[in-house]
């Protein structure tokens, strides 16, 4: 057993790929032994079950009436800096630069030196919120005064380099799935609710935002259902939700496409699928496609950020320049019709998600960024802690 870390963690709970790997993170290295203190405004939703080593703080808003605005930021803040001396925190992983990062620096200033930060950036911050002049000297300072920075991909680093010019080191650490909850589920019998057995079903699952180009999966369905019968499942919803269901009228293919809202297991809903459509303009890592992979779901998608670092173009999927609807259709209408093509990416994807993108061996990762910032020795990795020794528990 390594030396015991008491971890503090704060992200957003509710929505997006940051909350859950932030989230499957902080169960992870409870698992390992470490007491993990979520810090947020409500339960993250993927927490699950309880466990001795995992603590939830709330954060709770001021309404005092002077305030026009409930200065959320500050109540975080002095609730970070609370955790942190009440539970005798030895670090705070935020997830976000602004507003988790720059709240946790205050918390520091509070507490003192001795509480060290790391920021992890999973891309809106610095795809959207850097490019506002009135944020990005405030994203380049919580990056900058943070004691160790992470991004999820290499695109994403680049980005941050080119976008804020910060030159300090930023550790690549990819995103993950757990393996024992990302498999290949035997959905047969949901399955015959949605599609007939000789049907294809092609699936979409997003926050429906302009970035995620969804209409563009209407247009590549609609293309490769004229030339195998297929379904089309859309998970999530969205501002862009009614553009969709307006296309899908006007195409005439209503009876072929299924609207399922938002779903928790997210797992039993991609097995479901034979393709998992991705036409981002955007996307800093994909998150979902990784989620497809792990239960043996190839992907077709777009040569947008971090996509082509997870998806192996014709390895595990096809990718297409962003709104290349015709390459993506023909990519997905001859992987859907070669039995045996389809079956190589499906193991492919499997030796990927388990190998790559093993959760044991990204957790070790963060575990070392802790001990460096916490200038420490970090524990020599035992086998299923992702060193060299250990590709088989990986692979498991």
């Amino acid at each position: 057993m390594s030396e015991t870390l008491r971890i503090g963690i704060t992200c957003y709970p509710t929505l997006g790929g940051s909350g859950v790997v932030a989230t499957e993170l902080g169960k992870m290295l409870a698992e390992k032994g470490h007491d993990v203190h979520f810090i947020t405004h409500s339960i993250p939703f993927r927490l699950g079950r309880f466990d001795k080593h995992i603590f939830f703080h709330e954060v709770e808003v001021s309404d005092y009436y002077v305030f026009r605005y409930p200065p959320y930021d500050l109540s975080l803040a002095s609730k970070l800096a609370q955790v942190a001396k009440r539970e005798k925190l030895d670090l705070l992983h935020v997830h976000y630069a602004i507003p988790h990062a720059v709240c946790a620096l205050l918390a520091k200033q509070m507490v003192g030196d001795h509480l060290k930060v790391v920021t992890t950036l999973h891309g809106t911050d610095i795809t959207v919120l850097a490019q506002d002049d009135s944020l990005s000297d405030l994203i380049r300072y919580a990056i900058n005064q943070s004691d160790a920075v992470t991004a999820v991909s290499e695109d994403l680093i680049r980005e941050t380099r080119e976008t804020l010019l910060v030159d300090r080191p930023i550790d690549l650490t990819y995103n993950f799935v757990d393996k024992r909850v990302y498999y290949p589920r035997n959905v047969s019998k949901l399955r015959a609710e949605f599609a007939h057995v000789d049907e294809k079903i092609l699936m979409h699952i997003s926050n429906f935002r302009p970035v995620k180009r969804v209409l563009d999966v209407v247009e590549v369905f609609a293309k490769v259902n004229d030339n195998i019968p297929s379904r089309l499942l859309f998970v999530g919803e969205g501002p862009d939700l009614s553009k969709v269901m307006a296309r899908v009228k006007e195409l005439g293919i209503s009876d072929r496409v299924s609207f399922c809202g938002k779903q928790d297991d997210v797992a039993e809903v991609i097995s479901l699928a034979d393709l998992l459509l991705l036409p981002s303009e955007k996307e800093s890592f994909g998150l979902v496609a990784l989620e497809a992979m792990a239960c043996g779901v190839p992907t077709v998608g777009s040569l947008a950020g971090g996509i082509p670092e997870l998806v192996k173009d014709g390895e595990t999927g096809y990718l297409s320049p962003v709104g290349d609807t015709d390459k993506m259709a023909r990519d997905a209408i001859r992987l859907l019709s070669d039995g045996d093509l389809y079956q190589r990416m499906v193991e492919a994807c499997l030796s990927r998600a388990r190998n790559a993108f093993c959760n044991n061996r990204i957790t070790a990762d963060y575990e070392d960024i802790y001990y460096r910032v916490l200038g420490r020795t970090a524990p020599e990795r035992n086998a299923g802690d992702g060193s060299a020794d250990s590709k088989l528990s990986c692979l498991g």
